[in-house]
């Protein structure tokens, strides 16, 4: 791919510890197209594991420095969308839990559990959630699952016991849709033969089923939550979902009757949950209450407009809110699109600003990227500015909440990529075609690194001046203000833009 480290014509750049660091100081170049260091292979490895120790240290002692509340970070809008714009893992999960404490519901519109979203609360504590919404932590927000996503109940209810056991609420605070279509293993079973059947050109899903139980409900064989109400016509339903996956696939092993069963104990336990979610939403709007909606995965995944085939099966773009809600689209006031300061992709799929070798090596450590949903490690790269301008466009940005902008405190020099090009010339937008997208040469301009510890920076004027103008000329670029800048994992690691 010609678009890799060296697109345009730019060198690979310096990567060093802070000052702090500096009797280990790692310098990464480019030399004959190969990395080398300044210190031996054992020094580095030693150095980097310093780093990825000091990084995680740096962001645990972060997570406890404030027991006082979250900045102020009101917002106006009654009808709220947090929304992920490159691939996703932009730690959408943090902004929502710290607006879901102005905001009386939150909802989650699209995706399945492959949507993984890391939140700390005050005392540091850290929850992993993959279905229940983000604004779960705050005991007076009533979480909503909306009928766009898909739900795999065994997973849901070992989730809830979980959250439960970390003394979290959730009886009375959890709305279930009952128009939501159901998953099951079997449409995980499905997902693992159609990766096996693309022999080597596979999508890199999470193998959790979610493409498959979107293919369901396109083709209208699914099953949704409202089915658990009627023993005899679940049963039914799920026989002959199971009797086609049977049929398509060589190899099939799913164990009908013993689902059918599981669920039967399983209803007991949901139905409670279970509500008509279209029109409690749109009363409560009604009401006056303020309503905050989570998006999972990301633009750049999205099935419409992402980098298809490699994207997911729903639409995180906002068009996917309203259908998987059933709220007008008239009724959003803010649309705030999150962003890394870098970018990061998990899976196959064209990855322009994608750094390789040392570079890519220490920022995953640093930016600790492992998949919260898979544990894989995420492949990272350079801000992209095309493609954040195009996911802005898309979606009608009001708002950018930049995250881990800390992750480049050590750096001396980083890179925006800021332009497309093929043979010279700049391409106006993201290309539908991939093969297009993977040859692209990107050009970038180099912005001068600030060199030290921003994680404890808590108003814009503590921010360095060097952070400051990466941000402003992210801005002019996009055309978006960066409201929110996450200069940690806390809930107080963060910085509002006046």
């Amino acid at each position: 791919m010609q678009s890799q480290m060296l697109a345009s014509g730019h060198q690979a750049p310096a990567l060093e510890l802070s000052p702090r660091c500096s009797a280990r100081t790692l310098r990464i170049s480019r030399l004959n197209g190969k990395h080398c260091c300044s210190v031996s292979a054992h020094r580095r490895l030693q150095c980097q594991h310093r780093l990825a120790q000091k990084a995680q240290l740096h962001r645990s002692v972060a997570c406890l420095a404030s027991a006082a509340s979250p900045q102020e970070v009101d917002l106006d809008a009654k009808v709220a969308v947090v929304l992920g714009t490159q691939w996703g893992d932009e730690g959408k999960g943090k902004l929502v839990d710290i607006l879901a404490q102005k905001y009386e519901i939150v909802a989650r519109a699209q995706g399945g559990a492959n949507a993984g979203h890391t939140i700390y609360d005050d005392k540091g504590t850290k929850y992993a959630l993959h279905l229940v919404p983000s604004g779960i932590l705050n005991k007076e927000t009533m979480c909503v699952i909306g009928n766009g996503v898909v739900i795999h109940l065994p997973t849901l209810f070992e989730e809830i016991e979980t959250l439960s056991s970390q003394g979290v609420e959730i009886e009375g605070r959890l709305l279930i849709s009952d128009r939501a279509h159901l998953l099951f293993d079997l449409h995980k079973e499905i997902d693992g033969l159609r990766e096996a059947e693309l022999e080597g050109k596979q999508i890199g899903t999470t193998k959790r089923g979610i493409g498959p139980a979107y293919a369901s409900k396109a083709t209208r064989n699914g099953l949704r939550v409202v089915d658990l109400r009627d023993k005899a016509a679940f049963a039914d339903k799920l026989r002959k979902l199971s009797m086609d996956g049977s049929k398509r696939f060589e190899g099939f092993q799913y164990d009908v009757e013993a689902d059918i069963e599981k669920f039967v104990d399983i209803a007991q336990q949901v139905l409670p949950y279970v509500g008509d979610s279209v029109s409690m939403i749109n009363d409560a709007y009604d009401s006056g209450k303020r309503i905050l909606i989570e998006g999972a995965n990301a633009t750049m995944l999205d099935l419409d407009f992402g980098t298809y085939p490699y994207v997911t099966s729903s639409n995180p773009s906002i068009g996917g809110v309203a259908v998987g809600l059933g709220l007008s689209p008239n009724k959003f006031e803010a649309i705030i699109g999150v962003a890394k300061a870098y970018t990061t992709r998990v899976g196959a799929g064209p990855y322009p600003t994608e750094l390789f070798g040392e570079a890519a090596d220490t920022l995953r450590e640093v930016g600790r990227e492992y998949g919260t949903t898979t544990g894989r490690p995420r492949r990272v790269g350079w801000l992209d500015i095309p493609a954040l301008k195009y996911a802005t466009r898309i979606n009608g940005l009001t708002h950018i909440n930049l995250t881990k902008l800390d992750c480049l405190d050590a750096l001396d020099t980083i890179k925006l990529g800021v332009e497309y090009q093929i043979d010279g010339q700049t391409l106006p937008s993201l290309p539908a075609d991939l093969s297009i997208l993977e040859a692209v040469n990107v050009k970038y301009e180099d912005i001068p690194g600030w060199k030290s510890d921003i994680s404890k920076c808590r108003t814009w004027e503590d921010l360095p001046e060097n952070a400051r103008k990466y941000i402003a000329r992210i801005e002019e670029l996009v055309g978006v203000k960066c409201k929110w800048i996450g200069v940690g994992p806390g809930r107080d690691a963060i910085v509002v833009q006046p």
